[in-house]
């Protein structure tokens, strides 16, 4: 008999009674009933109930045992008697008649109990992570991850892709965020970057001829953690393709992505391929994000027009349109039933998040057939402008609309989070879906906070406008049309959560400077910062494109989790710190002498 396990202890069944077994696992719950002592041994697989009576001569070394000591047991295999059939455990049926046990280790008392459901806080679940992930939601989560992975995987395969293993140690790059900085003890004062992605490299693989990469790629960020985010370091499902159209680009990754969540939706309904199109424009004006949850049905409309119409009198919106502004609305179906305090609450709260004057708002009511308005800013709306409103937005009796009115972009901000505020106290948003869509034709170029021209994305993206005027415009004649111009960028979103963003990517030389150009970089900033790059589309780089869906998102959407540490084996706390390490950590003397690096105190404020 093998010396620690014949069986593992998720395996037993009925069929397996009248076998003499040994089983190895950690103690996850013991109980004394009247002399009979049980002990529930759990491993990776499962768990199975072990009994011994008094009278055995290994009870008193199986009587000391206590949670999560690791035990081998061995003993005969009976049926338990019908009345203790535990009908939710696969191995329910049976338990394991102990006849010897031996102690493999001990366990101190525990900061963290893997029995139960008790809340710790994260700093002692991320220090004592190894207990926690002994606990069974966050270690079927962890089992999860692992199949979608191989999932994600064997699809793209399917899918005539090559996975391609890029470097880790690199240099900086500018996908805008902080990088990661590994000092070069070969080059004294040089540093190499962990990648933030494998963006050069995969374009790099395209003009080298290898036409379909992927790879399950680790990602290095020096940002701070938010819910959806983790600090430090994430997965994505990279990949890139040569000699396509942005069209082709979401042929291939839609089916291995409806594929991965149909495989691991548990019953929810998933958006079939081809996903929904939604232009940048559109779902600022629509959803008030660049990220729309399609579950919840509420549309925004522009209502700017009716409020500037000179029949209204209501002055704060009017001077808001004066000003550039604009005015949203948002209808909120059924909330006329609603009590005066969810209208103020929701006042309330945009004031307090958003620092706004509040979200005016409107209660539709019939009236002898006609519709009618009532509210605090009702009265400065004549009945064809309500009317008007109501057609823009569906609205119905017993609906009521709010508004949003400011700067274009504060304005959808405020309409896209009080839409998903009122969706979800309304009841609105569906349950048991994955909603997928394609957010494209975002802006090639912003203004940054000095309103000076940047791009918007990233650096690499086709320009969606005719190359030859594009080689011809003036940064400064041209302004306008420069904050014009669209580029060949998406982002695919699954129930408001970005999972990636990608593009077709500029293979030109001449476009690429021009580019960098229209935002105030000359071609020497090109070729120090994209040198190696810039020289392989010298000679001869297809069109191409790719994106990188986020393989950690991807699994705490399917695990139904609201943060990824949820999902993520050993991941860092808010500021970045691995508590059961210890890192960062500080290094000898010795180790920054072979590095060249002396450390530097920041200054006391």
């Amino acid at each position: 008999m093998h010396a620690y396990r014949t069986h593992n202890c998720g395996q037993l069944r009925a069929t397996n009674a009248g076998e003499t077994v040994r089983i190895s696992g950690w103690v996850h719950r013991r109980r004394d009933h009247g002399g009979l002592v049980f002990l529930d041994l759990r491993d990776h697989y499962g768990m199975t109930q072990c009994v011994i009576e008094p009278d055995s001569a290994a009870f008193a070394l199986a009587d000391s045992a206590r949670s999560e000591w690791v035990l081998t047991v061995t003993g005969p295999v009976v049926l338990r008697p019908k009345e203790t059939v535990n009908a939710n455990l696969p191995t329910g049926e049976v338990e394991v008649r102990i006849q010897s046990v031996e102690i493999q280790s001990r366990a101190e008392d525990l900061p963290v109990q893997v029995f139960g459901d008790i809340e710790y806080p994260e700093e002692t679940r991320l220090k004592y992570r190894f207990l926690d992930l002994r606990r069974d939601k966050l270690h079927r989560n962890i089992m999860l991850r692992s199949r979608v992975i191989a999932s994600l995987r064997r699809r793209m395969i399917d899918q005539g892709f090559t996975e391609f293993q890029t470097p880790i140690l690199t240099a900086s790059s500018p996908e805008g965020a902080r990088d990661f900085l590994v000092p070069a003890r070969n080059h004294p004062g040089k540093f190499y970057a962990l990648p933030q992605a494998p963006q050069q490299f995969k374009q790099l693989l395209m003009v080298a001829g290898f036409d379909r990469y992927f790879q399950i790629a680790p990602c290095f960020r020096d940002e701070d953690a938010r819910a959806d985010r983790s600090p430090g370091e994430f997965y994505q499902l990279d990949f890139e393709m040569s000699f396509v159209t942005q069209e082709d680009v979401f042929a291939a990754i839609e089916p291995v992505l409806a594929g991965t969540f149909e495989e691991f939706s548990n019953g929810k309904s998933v958006t079939p391929a081809p996903f929904p199109r939604i232009t940048y424009a559109d779902a600022m004006l629509k959803y008030g994000s660049d990220k729309p949850d399609l579950r919840n049905p509420i549309i925004i409309a522009d209502v700017s027009d009716e409020f500037a119409d000179e029949s209204v009198e209501f002055k704060a919106f009017k001077g808001v349109i004066a000003n550039g502004g604009v005015v949203r609305a948002i209808p909120a179906p059924g909330a006329g039933a609603k009590p005066r305090k969810f209208f103020d609450d929701l006042n309330d709260w945009a004031r307090a998040e958003f620092k706004a004057a509040g979200l005016g708002y409107v209660i539709l009511e019939e009236e002898g057939g006609a519709l009618s308005g009532k509210g605090p800013i009702a009265k400065f709306i004549p009945t064809p402008i309500l009317q008007r409103i109501v057609a823009k937005t569906g609205a119905k009796a017993g609906d009521a609309v709010f508004f949003s009115a400011n700067k274009p972009l504060e304005a959808a901000k405020l309409a896209g989070a009080a839409r998903t505020r009122i969706g979800k106290e309304l009841g609105l948003v569906e349950e048991g879906a994955f909603k997928f869509c394609w957010v494209i034709d975002f802006p090639m170029y912003e203004l940054d906070d000095d309103k000076q021209i940047d791009f918007s994305h990233n650096p690499f993206s086709m320009p969606n406008f005719d190359h030859d005027a594009f080689l011809k415009l003036d940064r400064e004649k041209d302004r306008d049309t420069i904050l014009g111009i669209t580029a060949f960028q998406y982002d695919i979103v699954c129930n408001g959560i970005e999972l990636s963003s990608g593009a077709i990517r500029n293979h030109k030389p001449e476009i690429m400077i021009k580019a960098f150009e229209l935002k105030g970089d000359g071609p020497e900033v090109v070729e120090a910062r994209f040198g190696g790059m810039l020289n392989a589309f010298r000679y001869g780089a297809p069109p191409h494109g790719g994106s990188a869906p986020g393989v950690d998102r991807i699994v705490m959407l399917l695990a139904d989790e609201e943060n990824l540490r949820e999902v993520t084996l050993f991941p860092m706390n808010q500021k970045a710190e691995d508590v059961m390490m210890g890192a960062p950590s500080t290094v000898t003397m010795k180790q920054l002498r072979e590095l060249n690096i002396r450390i530097v105190e920041p200054q006391k404020p």
